[in-house]
């Protein structure tokens, strides 16, 4: 069966900045990770790589940023008081996870004031170009309920 849109893919990957050793893999002891295809639930660049391939094809593809996490935009800074971050203890350069109104989201610390914090909301990967080591490990057909939410349900995917 062909990876295309409202099926699910099952797979494991590695993800490297072009040219690096890898960042993180699923492979080490991980789980391969599920999504449904054409929902938007993957970097773009990765979801069209997959796009025709099916289970047992282990393959690399390159993902430039624009295709990935988007290009690193300098005025992307924001000052955050402190108490947002609760007792955790903060250094420039870290990275944090920062509850937003539009929900959890991945920021770097740049400096820590006395009672408020810069922080950097560029996603630590924009502006880098990525490559991807792809193994499927299955496909099969979404259920209507899982088209109609958009996501995975069960094994590997969303539990409500």
């Amino acid at each position: 069966m062909k990876i295309e849109k409202d099926r699910v893919v099952r797979f494991h990957y590695t993800v490297s900045e072009a040219g690096q050793p890898a960042l993180e893999s699923s492979k080490e002891g991980g789980e391969p990770l599920s999504i449904l295809v054409g929902h938007g639930n993957i970097i773009p660049g990765l979801e069209k790589a997959l796009d025709g391939h099916e289970a047992g094809d282990s393959f690399g593809v390159d993902v430039p940023a624009a295709d990935a996490y988007g290009e690193r935009r300098d005025n992307l800074t924001q000052r955050v008081p402190k108490k947002h971050f609760g007792a955790q203890k903060l250094t420039p350069g870290d990275q944090v996870v920062l509850n937003t109104n539009f929900g959890p989201r991945a920021v770097t610390v740049q400096k820590v004031g006395m009672s408020v914090v810069d922080v950097d909301l560029n996603h630590p990967m924009a502006g880098k170009d990525l490559h991807f080591d792809i193994e499927i490990v299955d496909v099969r057909e979404a259920s209507p309920e899982e088209v109609e939410h958009g996501h995975v349900h069960g094994e590997g995917g969303h539990h409500h």
